[in-house]
């Protein structure tokens, strides 16, 4: 397969019908609804366990080997946490919430009953702000969120209640060919690319499970389940990375680059919390990398970590790796990303499921696959 066979137009309408619908941890159900129509066009089975994964299987040609891909289908978000009698709204964060991306920004709140309002984050006029005010970043706390409503009344007339769920609000939008930027990105583009990859496989050896994961951003909780309900033999996360290539930022912080290919992680995080890489995992996608020359980096990140950090640790152990997709502004309205980096994390993916025979398998998990 050439990167030409994946349609860089095709990654970007299931990107963009995907990253602008509302999911964030725990309440990924319209995502879970998308995916699962897609993955079900090519899959032997596919089923929603307790945690609400959507996991897909593709029957191998041998044995009963099993190559696990997780691509998690959570975003960052909020819960409305208090509406007061002029009908201001105060939220509290759902995942990694960067408090300097959100002033003045505009928000979608979903309700338990599945209706959709608007509303924007409000501060207190810049002309008001003393001149120590006007210099920090404003706390959550300090917040609100302005819906237009005139009073709490209006608000709970409208169906709005503490509980209820709250995500940005961008379109996804073509900056020009290659390049894209939206909401959600992280990780709806792991998603795509394992959907994507998913629907190509042809010539697996070992059972591949695609499984689209709920609640990371809250501590890789559906990836941790479901890892040991499918106890694989391998398994990469499919998620994006830092693409600090920007200004302000010295060259020997550039993680990866935007549009340089995908990224083979060695590793991520700090101590406990993050992933070394299993070592063959890494040396297997990069041969096959450079067998299909497929352009490549490799990424040792400071911060942040995957899926395979929880399915590293399942049962016995599983050797784990990740391909990452290069992106800019992780965790804000405008992440960035390169629809040929998409497209490569999709050859790669497709690559490593078809030549992950099951002898190397076997060899991986210290065991003979029968």
């Amino acid at each position: 397969m050439s990167v030409k066979e994946v349609s860089k137009k095709d990654i970007y309408d299931l990107l963009k019908k995907i990253t602008e619908l509302v999911g964030p941890s725990g309440y990924e159900d319209d995502v879970r609804g998308v995916v699962k129509d897609f993955l079900s066009m090519s899959a032997d089975n596919v089923y929603i366990d307790s945690m609400g994964n959507v996991i897909a299987v593709k029957k191998g040609s041998r044995g009963s080997g099993r190559i696990m891909l997780a691509g998690h289908m959570d975003e960052i978000g909020f819960f409305v946490s208090h509406i007061d009698d002029k009908g201001f709204i105060r939220i509290l964060p759902i995942g990694g919430v960067f408090e300097r991306a959100l002033i003045f920004q505009r928000l979608l709140i979903k309700t338990r009953e599945g209706k959709i309002f608007r509303g924007v984050i409000g501060l207190k006029p810049p002309h008001l702000a003393k001149p120590e005010e006007a210099r920090q970043v404003p706390e959550l706390r300090e917040l609100f969120v302005d819906i237009g409503a005139r009073s709490r009344d209006e608000v709970l007339k409208m169906g709005i209640k503490i509980g209820d769920v709250v995500v940005y609000d961008r379109d996804l939008v073509l900056l020009n060919e290659d390049r894209v930027t939206g909401k959600a990105i992280d990780d709806r583009v792991g998603v795509v690319t394992m959907i994507k990859a998913f629907e190509l496989i042809e010539k697996n050896q070992a059972d591949v499970y695609a499984v689209a994961t709920v609640q990371e951003e809250v501590g890789l909780k559906g990836a941790r389940t479901a890892a040991f309900s499918i106890s694989p033999n391998a398994a990469l996360a499919l998620d994006v990375t830092i693409a600090s290539d920007i200004p302000g930022v010295g060259e020997h912080e550039w993680y990866t680059q935007l549009g340089k290919g995908p990224a083979i992680k060695i590793a991520d995080g700090r101590g406990a919390t993050g992933l070394i890489a299993n070592k063959e995992i890494v040396d297997k996608l990069i041969q096959v990398a450079q067998q299909l020359s497929i352009p490549y980096q490799i990424e040792v990140a400071a911060g942040g970590t995957t899926d395979a950090s929880a399915i590293q640790l399942n049962r016995e152990g599983v050797p784990a790796g990740v391909v990452s997709i290069p992106a800019r502004y992780i965790h804000s309205p405008v992440e960035m990303i390169d629809l040929n980096d998409v497209a490569n994390a999709i050859k790669l993916t497709k690559g490593f499921c078809e030549l992950s025979d099951i002898e190397w398998l076997s060899r991986l998990k210290g065991y003979t696959i029968k």
